[in-house]
């Protein structure tokens, strides 16, 4: 097993390593593959293990390529149990928000992984190594249906039963992924992690603190800089992101962010809360278009887990209180703040309770 890299070299080396690669619709790629050729497209495919996390010795690794409903090709790290044989269950993962999948997200995946799942775990649209321009841009549409396309990938994989897929959300891709089963019924079972619902966050900010007058005069500022993104024909990042130095006065929760992105624990110069931000109208579509609309006609199994600590557990807690269905479970994780169930330096992510909800509801 390989020791996670420093920052210094994770950046030399996504600089360094990285091979233009073209891309396909469904394309596995090898691991001595350069290119892979359809129309004049090209995207970076870094061919190296840069993630934060060691590469298990009990798990297959492969870059793979999908395109999503909306012709947008993404980029994702596909996980197979060594020797396994026969058709498996999988696993699509993404999250969190403003992260990439050689974060939390492949983290999981693995981990899944060494427990009997065929994972994949994918960039969002508009971030990481995946396609979409412009960058750093979410969507709660386009970003729901990237869990879908992720699904069309796994059911049309040989190794893969097409009828035993879930999926996994952490973060704000929780939401994605409760957004997801309620409009996808191939999604077999759902599991969210340290969930947001990223929709209300943006129109009621913390805790719903926001009313309808700052609302107002938050989609005057978003008008403003449209017309002016429009002027300057490019598309404005909005500069809020993780500062590069701590004071000591940030919130605990930003504080938890800031030692998780922005440190060699979980620092990867993709990642959008690592090493950039959103762009500044990022919040137009999430502050007008509410996820989770109909996560009460979910027929399928939910688990929903989330940290005792966490400031963002009223998500959580909400969202579950939505679902109708009888095969749902809110799982509190003792002790846990948000950033714990990242990754596991704290030992608390629960993987045998994933494994287990996982393996109960797709056989």
């Amino acid at each position: 097993m390989k020791t996670p890299i420093s920052r210094r070299k994770l950046m030399q080396s996504a600089a360094a390593l990285s091979v233009t690669m073209l891309f396909s619709s469904g394309s596995v790629l090898a691991q001595d593959q350069t290119t892979v050729t359809q129309g004049t497209n090209t995207m970076n495919l870094t061919r190296q293990w840069d993630k934060i996390f060691p590469q298990s010795n009990q798990v297959n690794h492969r870059k793979v390529t999908f395109k999503n409903r909306y012709g947008i090709t993404l980029a994702a790290d596909l996980y197979t149990p060594k020797n396994a044989a026969g058709k498996l269950p999988a696993i699509a993962v993404s999250g969190p928000f403003g992260a990439v999948k050689e974060q939390s997200s492949g983290l999981y995946a693995q981990t899944l992984a060494e427990r009997g799942f065929v994972t994949l775990a994918f960039d969002p649209s508009f971030t990481g190594e995946s396609g979409g321009e412009v960058r750093n841009v979410a969507s709660p549409d386009i970003n729901t249906e990237d869990f879908s396309a992720a699904v069309d990938f796994l059911a049309n994989l040989d190794a893969v039963d097409g009828g035993k897929i879930g999926i996994l959300g952490v973060c704000g891709w929780g939401g994605m992924a409760l957004n997801a089963a309620a409009a996808d019924p191939r999604i077999k079972a759902t599991a969210t992690s340290t969930m947001y619902d990223m929709s209300r966050v943006m129109a009621n900010g913390y805790n719903d603190s926001v009313d309808a007058e700052a609302r107002y005069q938050a989609r005057q500022a978003v008008a403003a800089q449209r017309t002016q993104d429009f002027k300057n024909g490019t598309l404005a990042l909005s500069g809020m992101g993780l500062p590069e130095k701590l004071n000591g006065d940030e919130p605990q929760f930003v504080q938890e962010y800031w030692d998780f992105y922005k440190t060699p624990r979980g620092f990867h110069p993709r990642g959008i809360n690592s090493n950039s931000t959103w762009s500044a109208t990022n919040a137009y579509s999430f502050s007008n278009m509410p996820l989770l609309s109909y996560a009460h006609e979910i027929k399928n199994p939910v688990l929903i887990v989330h940290g005792e600590k966490a400031h963002s557990r009223y998500f959580s807690e909400d969202a579950f209180k939505k679902l109708s269905g009888s095969n749902k479970e809110l799982y509190i994780v003792p002790d846990a703040t948000h950033v714990d169930l990242y990754d596991n330096q704290a030992g608390k992510i629960p993987y045998d309770k994933f494994a287990a909800f996982f393996k109960a509801n797709l056989k």
